[in-house]
């Protein structure tokens, strides 16, 4: 979100969902993409090889906690992982981002940089070489707002036919607007957004631009976003 006309998006709600994992059945079935975009493509597949893992990726130091439920194939590189993510919160893939696993740091290397331990390529790294389940990791996005999110491998599922992934399955609650200012900032933009006094409330109503409700939710949303072309709008 960049200021007044914000683009995010006004979510429905999705009525009894629950916190428990959901079995295979649960998969959301849709094609692949049409847009011309490898990247896209590539993320939107039929099962690689015979195991799906089933992750649960939730946003650090909010409350009531914001969280999503996602199936990607085990072969599936660290990048791909980022795209499912920010399709599955409703992020739009306009700031850095890394994986911290086992205390390496995993993302798009900056030959520039060198502040600390060299980042490895994460288009290079497979998810099944670095997790199993119970693993827990950290994935980090937008490093001024910083947005941590903590991704648990739940389940490893056999690949069945005919199922599709990437997909999510589940989750609670709105993705927070983008450049809200972090968890911080996103709960001075709620206190200011449901209290017509506040000094704040009119500003930022013209500020995000739509009706905002922290509670909604739609898996639906996680195969729009990828067919809107929200991946991959760095390399636009």
């Amino acid at each position: 979100m960049k200021g007044t006309g914000s683009p995010d998006r006004e979510l429905a709600v999705v009525l009894g969902a629950d916190e428990q994992p959901g079995p295979p059945s649960n998969v959301i079935q849709f094609p692949g993409s049409h847009r011309p975009n490898p990247a896209i493509a590539n993320a939107i597949r039929p099962g690689a090889t015979a195991r799906i893992f089933q992750l649960k990726v939730t946003l650090q130091n909010i409350k009531p906690p914001v969280w999503r439920r996602v199936l990607v194939d085990a072969s599936s590189t660290l990048d791909h992982v980022h795209e499912v993510i920010q399709a599955a919160f409703g992020w739009w893939n306009y700031h850095l981002h890394e994986f911290e696993i086992d205390g390496t740091r995993y993302g798009d290397p900056d030959p520039d940089d060198d502040w600390g331990p060299p980042t490895v390529d994460e288009q290079r790294v497979r998810l099944d070489t670095v997790a199993t389940v119970g693993s827990t990791f950290g994935y980090l996005y937008d490093f001024g707002d910083g947005w941590s999110h903590r991704v648990t491998v739940e389940k490893i599922l056999p690949a069945e036919t005919g199922t599709t992934v990437p997909a999510c399955t589940g989750g609670r609650r709105a993705c927070p607007p983008e450049d809200c200012g972090g968890p911080w900032g996103y709960e001075h933009l709620l206190e200011a957004l449901a209290d017509p006094t506040h000094p704040d409330h009119r500003h930022l109503t013209d500020w995000i631009g739509a009706p905002f409700d922290p509670e909604a939710f739609d898996p639906a949303d996680f195969s729009q976003n990828l067919r809107a072309g929200r991946l991959g709008a760095l390399d636009d």
